[in-house]
């Protein structure tokens, strides 16, 4: 049997974490993304926040990488003021997925954003985020559904030729494209809800949360890329 291809997930950092009788700081995940990750033929590892120099050496170590959901981006990133709508910001997190991405890209690791993750590649690549968009959170904490659209001939149409529904849970999008992306599919509002990098290995980023659904085949993608990875 194959081995299955270790694939490394972001986590959240949280300063008040609570479980049993202890309430800490603790490094965090939503249980979706490792069973997402099972689930499609790969083995989970959790990456919680390090310094940046250490990036490098962590996706070396990987077949594939998973960018996960969480908190606003720092509008600092992207040269942009404040918005009152923006919530607070995650340095630690914003400076150490920053670091992952950059080191994805540099050696070829197969790297797929989600929500947040999406986000956070268009930023790396020097693109801006609408900061408030209304639609695409129904009721606070509880995820929504839409449709997207695929764009003919992308590498999110291959995996999912047809419209699909998704879960959504997002306040903000992506702006001004960074540079090299390619939208791959839309929200039937004209929402961007992925982007991918053509000509740069397998890069994909989805604006909605494929962790909190039963469909697998944008994960099973990054699987397959990442079991193909030299």
């Amino acid at each position: 049997m194959a081995a299955r291809p270790l694939i490394g997930v972001s986590t959240y950092l949280e300063a008040g974490a609570r479980w049993g009788v202890w309430e800490l700081e603790a490094a965090l995940l939503p249980v979706g993304y490792p069973r997402l990750v099972q689930r499609a033929g790969g083995l989970a590892v959790m990456l919680p926040p390090d310094g940046p120099v250490h990036a490098a050496a962590t996706v070396a170590r990987l077949d594939g990488l998973v960018i996960a959901g969480g908190p606003d981006v720092d509008p600092a990133r992207y040269d942009a003021e404040r918005s009152a709508r923006t919530g607070p910001p995650a340095p630690e997190r914003d400076a150490w997925e920053l670091a992952l991405i950059e080191a994805a890209l540099a050696s070829g690791t197969p790297l797929l954003g989600i929500c947040r993750g999406m986000q956070l590649l268009n930023v790396a690549l020097g693109g801006t985020l609408v900061q408030h968009i209304d639609g695409h959170v129904t009721q606070v904490g509880v995820f929504g559904r839409h449709a997207v659209d695929p764009v003919p001939g992308t590498r999110y149409a291959e995996a999912a030729p047809e419209p699909a529904s998704v879960p959504t849970y997002h306040h903000q999008a992506v702006d001004r494209l960074g540079d090299g992306l390619v939208v791959s599919a839309y929200a039937v509002d004209g929402t961007v809800e992925a982007v991918e990098l053509p000509g740069a290995g397998w890069v994909l980023g989805v604006q909605w949360h494929p962790e909190m659904d039963e469909d697998l085949r944008v994960m099973r993608a990054l699987v397959r890329a990442a079991s193909a990875a030299p």
